[in-house]
């Protein structure tokens, strides 16, 4: 297994990473693994369409109208 060593890093960021560890219950190592994981493996050509994901989020819950995408479309 690898190691890596990050420096400089601020100790606001540190502590809400220790927390966020605490949160899941996991060591803060383990905190670090979690996000690096999501972070290489989510897609970067996805695009990020916030109102299909609040959509899907409340489908079946009365929400029938179609959201419009941040872009400018359908807002007058």
């Amino acid at each position: 297994m690898a190691q890596v060593i990050v420096r400089n890093l601020e100790d606001d960021l540190k502590e809400a990473l220790r927390q966020r560890a605490r949160q899941h219950g996991w060591s803060t190592e383990e905190e670090i693994r979690q996000i690096l994981r999501r972070a290489v493996n989510e897609d970067p050509t996805a695009p990020v369409i916030l109102g299909s994901r609040i959509a899907a989020r409340f489908k079946g819950m009365g929400l029938d109208e179609p959201l419009p995408e941040l872009r400018g479309e359908g807002w007058e």
